[in-house]
Order: C-alpha cells, then structure tokens, then sequence
C-alpha cells in the first residue's frame, strides 16, 4: 500500500482532474500563425480548441506537454516553455480541472502542413483567432503577451524561423509578432551590429533575381556573448 493511501488528510482531500493545454505559434515567412484543432469529444465537439490531454498518473507535467505536442504536430525537441495554471473553478463544465498552458515554436518551413490536416488540425493567422472553447481564448491572449515580452530580450524569435533566413524574413517575423511595422534600415542595422548571425555565401532569390543574403543565427556566439554581459534587446 502507497504512503498517500494510508494518510487520512490524502484520502480525503477532493479529487482533480490536471491536464495540459499547448498554444502552438508557427510563422510561414510571413504571418505568426496558431495551430487549433476540432475538438473530438464533449462537451463542446466539433468547436475548435487548443490541442490537450489530461496528464497521466505516472508522468511528469513537462512530458505530458512533450507528448500533446508530439501527438499534434509529429515533432519532437522543439522549443516548449510553461505559460501559467489556469484554475477557476468554473473553467470547465465537464469537470473540475486544472490546466497548465505551454506554449511551443515552430518553424512552418521545417513542417509539412499535410501531418498537421491529417490530424483534424488548421492553421490560423494570430489576428483572425476564432471564438475557442473554456478560456483557451485567455491562454492564446497570455501567451502572445509573454513571447512578444521575451522575443524583445531573448532571441527566442528565430525557434519560428528555418536554419538559413533573410534579414527581411527575420524582420517579417518580428513585425508578424509585435503587430506594427518596423523601419528596414534601423531593423538591419541593429540585428547586425549584435555580431549573434552568420552571413552565408548562398542567397534567397525567391523574391527577386538580385537576391537577399542568408544567414544563421549562431547560438554558440550568442552564448559567448552573453557570458560578458551582452543584452540582447530589439
């Protein structure tokens, strides 16, 4: 018999239900998108929802949130960070449950978007969200508030972006975060003078003949960079 069967204030206390919630962003070299899927039992079936499961007795809440993400998109060691715990008691009409939000970053151009349809998934434009059920509306809000907070301070924002990237996609995409334009010189002037992106031979031609250089952030420089006070701020 376990120690928690034998202790009267374990036995009695109220029984929860805990499960987790991923709000999914990816960006498609232009817009910050978010991955919903229809939900497939009730309450609420068919409405669309944010992807969860309810966490196993013998897992940990971090691998719950490793295996929703798994099961969702067909990809592993991606970036996946805990968001917040969202309690009301009245959050959800089929039970008392809590949930703990993660929110995760993927780069569209390493995932095939027919492995997200198969799963009854579909991707939304950040500013085109449709209505969703229980507060998952609230988690997707919390969650946009917080990467717009870090991609300022942490360069968090190319976990959305290829390996090899232009410097007009690296602005599209902070542009597609924080949800206003940005001045093109003033942008690359000061993603380059950080000294954090290596400049590649090839060349991105698919916007013009000309072309556009492309590089790769280099975390081991970052790093380095970081050691000696280096604020990453943009």
């Amino acid at each position: 018999m376990s120690k928690t069967s034998t202790n009267p204030a374990y036995r009695k206390a109220n029984k929860l239900l805990v499960a987790v919630d991923c709000i999914i962003f990816g960006f498609d070299k232009q817009q910050l998108k978010l991955l919903l899927f229809k939900r497939k039992v009730t309450p609420f079936k068919n409405e669309w929802s944010l992807i969860g499961s309810f966490v196993k007795k013998e897992e940990a809440v971090t691998e719950a949130a490793k295996r929703v993400l798994q099961e969702s998109t067909g990809l592993k060691n991606v970036f996946l960070e805990e968001l917040a715990c969202y309690g009301e008691v009245s959050r959800d009409i089929g039970a008392r449950v809590i949930s703990i939000a993660h929110y995760s970053l993927i780069s569209l151009a390493e995932q095939e978007e027919q492995l997200t349809e198969t799963r009854q998934a579909h991707w939304f434009n950040v500013d085109a969200i449709p209505p969703l059920i229980l507060d998952h509306n609230k988690m997707v809000t919390h969650a946009l508030d917080k990467l717009r907070r870090k991609t300022r301070s942490q360069p968090i924002g190319f976990k959305l972006l290829p390996e090899k990237f232009t410097i007009p996609q690296l602005k599209n995409l902070y542009e597609a975060i924080h949800q206003k334009p940005l001045d093109r010189r003033n942008f690359r002037k000061k993603i380059t003078s950080m000294n954090i992106l290596e400049k590649l031979a090839e060349k991105d031609k698919s916007g013009s003949r000309k072309g556009a250089f492309l590089y790769r952030f280099d975390k081991k420089k970052y790093e380095a960079l970081v050691s000696k006070g280096f604020n990453f701020e943009l």
